[in-house]
């Protein structure tokens, strides 16, 4: 029987006690300052449903909806842009969100062979809706991450279903973390990734707005936190065959290689079109390679960004479009927010994971504990 598992911005306490938030830790990369839910659901509006699939003795994935706003999403549309760091994945709707410069649809993210019944669940329930009785096209985005080391990927049970349920119970509140929705089967350096989320908020005088980020993180590298080099630290690292023995303890990841993916949702209330926020998309990577990541040849990275500003959204219907955008001097501080945001989500999708098994054995968390011992010898943490 397949058991979805509906977690959209509630926290489970009894999944989540051995693990923590990153600033928990004491790690809070950069200078800017987190929105109250240091979620991207500290963009105005912006609402995140998510459901787990669990099958049996196989199958462990999940879907994470992201919906840009509350209201007509497909006659209010938000600028948007794609920045692929590297292609080496799916990514649905991609060519008519970069011709357009717009989503008209909830971003979805699954696992890698779920991009199309997802994406046709995404569209059968925009389809439903009244006020889209005579669409006769529908463009969803869907990305994914490969989860196949825990997931029997091939299967796709429940994928339908579990959309739907993530978009019908996405909420403006909290955002759960974790082994959980996208993220339930995914891998990270190793140990176990998922969904992590935060934001910045800048200052007044650099103009009040805010960025939030969600990840699905599922990829490899050297696990670095704040410069600390904690994957080889705990004998833990890409290409570590090659260079160095084999660790006795719980090194050997598997996945020497450094391979993977990494999906990216980047939301701001700044007014920005689609040539800026693809700008801002592309220092989203910055943050990836802060946590070790180098964007190894079997790793898909892909960043989409969107700007939930009224002065920018998009009516198809409207013959002239006219926008107010944010200069390109002002992007600087957007770009540091981004960057800064985008590593301690990825943190945040590490610390707060949980283990998951399967039939192909478990994969635990990131061990906090040790991280934190390594953390206070170098002056960092609490």
């Amino acid at each position: 029987m397949i058991r979805l598992a509906l977690v959209a911005g509630l926290l489970i306490p009894s999944l989540l006690s051995a693990q923590m938030r990153a600033r928990a830790l004491g790690l809070a990369p950069g200078v800017f300052t987190p929105g109250p839910l240091n979620a991207i659901t500290d963009v105005a509006g912006v609402r995140v449903g998510q459901a787990t699939v669990s099958e049996g003795d196989s199958v462990r994935t999940g879907v994470t909806a992201i919906l840009p706003h509350g209201g007509d999403l497909f006659r209010d549309r938000v600028p948007a842009a794609l920045h692929v760091g590297n292609g080496f994945g799916k990514l649905l709707g991609a060519t008519q969100l970069r011709e357009l410069g717009e989503v008209e649809t909830p971003i979805v993210l699954t696992c890698t062979l779920c991009i199309w019944p997802a994406g046709d669940a995404v569209a059968q329930w925009m389809l439903a809706k009244p006020e889209n009785a005579s669409v006769r096209s529908i463009n969803p985005v869907v990305g994914e991450t490969n989860d196949g080391q825990l997931n029997a990927t091939r299967s796709r049970a429940g994928i339908g279903r579990a959309v739907v349920q993530a978009l019908e119970s996405a909420t403006t509140g909290p955002v759960n973390e974790g082994s959980v929705g996208a993220g339930h089967g995914t891998v990270m350096f190793g140990w176990k990734g998922g969904i992590g989320t935060a934001s910045r908020v800048l200052p007044a005088s650099l103009g009040g707005h805010t960025v939030g980020v969600l990840v699905q993180g599922n990829y490899g590298g050297i696990l670095q936190m704040s410069g600390v080099p904690i994957g080889q630290l705990l004998g833990r690292y890409a290409f570590q065959r090659d260079v160095a023995p084999r660790p006795s303890g719980p090194g050997d990841s598997g996945a020497e290689r450094g391979d993977g993916s990494c999906m990216i949702v980047i939301a701001t209330d700044a007014p920005l079109l689609a040539r800026n926020l693809e700008r801002l998309g592309a220092r989203a990577i910055m943050g990836l390679a802060r946590t070790g990541s180098s964007a190894s040849n079997g790793s898909g990275d892909y960043v989409l960004t969107f700007s939930t500003n009224s002065r920018v959204r998009r009516n198809p219907d409207a013959g002239i479009s006219t926008n107010d955008e944010l200069g390109n001097d002002a992007m600087s501080a957007l770009f540091q927010a981004v960057t800064e945001a985008t590593e301690e989500a990825l943190y945040n999708a590490m610390l707060m994971a949980t283990p998951v098994s399967s039939r192909a054995g478990t994969v635990r968390p990131l061990p906090v504990d040790s991280v934190r011992t390594l953390l206070r010898a170098r002056g960092i943490g609490r």
